[in-house]
């Protein structure tokens, strides 16, 4: 078990002029197990990186301190196991069983005991496949279970876990909390970052709110904290359990097809799939891990060529492409007609600011430099990105990142929005946000498709659903309709 402390505990990433998080003071007693909460953009990220020693000296600029057992964190990584934000991140051998062997063998853990616990910690997440399988073949939430798998089997005195489950069908969620909680029960300190707060409440005996602007917010028992702190935690962009949305009904009834696909695969990623996507609908891509949905959304924003069948676009769609399949028109026109959000945001920034990312596709579009600014600064304002706007798109938090690339793929005005979990690392305010913004572009005729796990973002938006079983697409009504 680990002690935790921070005093007057800020830190400033270099080249930006706000602190990701400042004046944090914290205890976190051996075997504790602390839920922390926060805004995005609070520092819950940036915090968890300070516990792990991973913030180098010459990354940027600390306040205060922060100690591990009375140890700069820098000297304690051996006591310590952390899972990002996102998994893939950490994820350094082509084998799954490797990766998780990897930290193991850096550590010196005798090589009679390194496979056994690599079976051991890929049992408790609920990994599906043997330890040969390729790393690159996982799907984002298979990777999520990998990474966990490599945190648990390094029995860390100190574990730090942030969003788990953010991507992970609701089976392998609850094998992952599962595994979580037998990690606490072996008396692990614990402080996990998750925005399902309800489902992480059982894990937990302590609730930390940073404050957006600084400090620590709230700190004690669970009920305690959200009895009454809970309104105002609510509306500063905290989740608290028991808050729901309100369904952002249609205005009207689904427009023409869009998009079709017929028997549209990619083996094996993809088993042969049939689909509609139509003007003014919300289509929601619901399935387990490991299902092929982040494939069939990059099939259907035309960055994949089939493997079988076709995706075929209506006139109104393609113009004059309307004879050729999205991934053979050329990229100004597909990015005009089509925008992609992928599952991990960074793989499609490709300038050094903010601004400059969502300036990039209307001046490849051809927009007048005024049109360009103003509808750059329509969406930094509209998404919460104003303040960042000349940061580097890397050094934002998860949400702030996720709410870049969506607003990178809005730049350009596409009729056709297709997203890959467009809710991932968002607080209750810019949740909502999104969802009223995905409301207003199917209102006004655009079709929205997104892939996600997220429960109550599909309860308030989507006007249909369709599930993939790992072979085929099967329609199904989504709740509510």
């Amino acid at each position: 078990m680990s002690e935790v402390v921070l005093r007057g505990f800020g830190w400033r990433h270099a080249g930006r002029k706000r602190w990701a998080v400042r004046g944090a003071d914290l205890r976190i007693e051996r075997g504790e197990r602390v839920l922390l909460l926060g805004p995005s953009g609070a520092g819950k990220s940036t915090l968890l990186a300070a516990l792990a020693g991973l913030l180098a000296e010459d990354s940027g600029e600390q306040e205060g301190t922060v100690e591990v057992d009375g140890l700069d964190p820098r000297k304690a990584r051996e006591r310590v196991g952390i899972v990002f934000q996102d998994p893939e991140s950490q994820l350094v051998m082509a084998r799954s069983g490797d990766d998780v062997a990897f930290g193991l063998e850096n550590r010196g853990v005798p090589a009679e005991e390194i496979w056994p616990r690599v079976d051991e910690a890929l049992r408790r997440v609920g990994f599906p496949y043997h330890r040969d399988r390729p790393t690159a073949a996982l799907s984002g939430g298979e990777q999520q279970r990998l990474a966990l798998a490599g945190a648990l089997a390094l029995r860390p005195e100190l574990l730090l876990l942030d969003e788990p489950t953010a991507n992970l069908d609701p089976a392998g969620a609850a094998l992952v909390r599962t595994a979580v909680a037998r990690a606490a029960d072996d008396d692990t300190t614990l402080i996990l970052v998750e925005h399902r707060v309800a489902e992480a409440l059982p894990l937990v005996d302590r609730v930390v709110v940073l404050a957006a602007g600084g400090g620590v917010r709230a700190d004690g028992p669970p009920a305690e904290v959200f009895a009454r702190h809970g309104d105002a935690l609510a509306a500063e962009g905290v989740w608290v359990p028991g808050r729901t949305a309100p369904r952002r009904q249609a205005s009207g009834p689904a427009g023409d097809v869009l998009l079709t696909a017929d028997r549209l695969g990619l083996p094996p990623r993809l088993g042969p799939t049939d689909l509609r996507v139509r003007a003014g609908e919300a289509l929601a891509v619901l399935g387990p891990n490991g299902a092929g949905k982040s494939t069939l959304a990059l099939l259907l924003g035309g960055l994949l060529r089939p493997g079988t069948g076709t995706a075929t676009a209506s006139a109104e769609l393609a113009g004059r492409d309307a004879r050729t399949p999205p991934h053979r028109w050329r990229a100004p026109a597909l990015t005009r007609r089509i925008g992609s959000v992928f599952q991990d945001p960074e793989h499609q920034f490709v300038t050094g600011t903010v601004h400059d990312e969502l300036a990039l596709g209307p001046r490849r579009t051809g927009q007048p430099e005024p049109a360009v600014r103003a509808t750059v600064d329509a969406l930094l304002e509209r998404l919460g990105l104003s303040r960042l706007a000349g940061a580097n798109p890397y050094t934002l938090s998860g949400g702030e990142a996720r709410r870049l690339s969506v607003a990178t793929a809005l730049a350009t005005a596409p009729r056709l929005l297709i997203c890959d979990e467009p809710t991932f690392g968002q607080d209750r305010r810019t949740w909502l946000a999104l969802v009223d913004l995905f409301a207003e572009l199917r209102d006004a005729g655009h079709g929205v498709v997104t892939v996600t796990h997220d429960a109550d973002f599909v309860a308030a938006l989507a006007d249909r659903t369709v599930t993939l079983e790992g072979r085929a697409a099967q329609p199904t009504e989504a709740a509510g309709q």
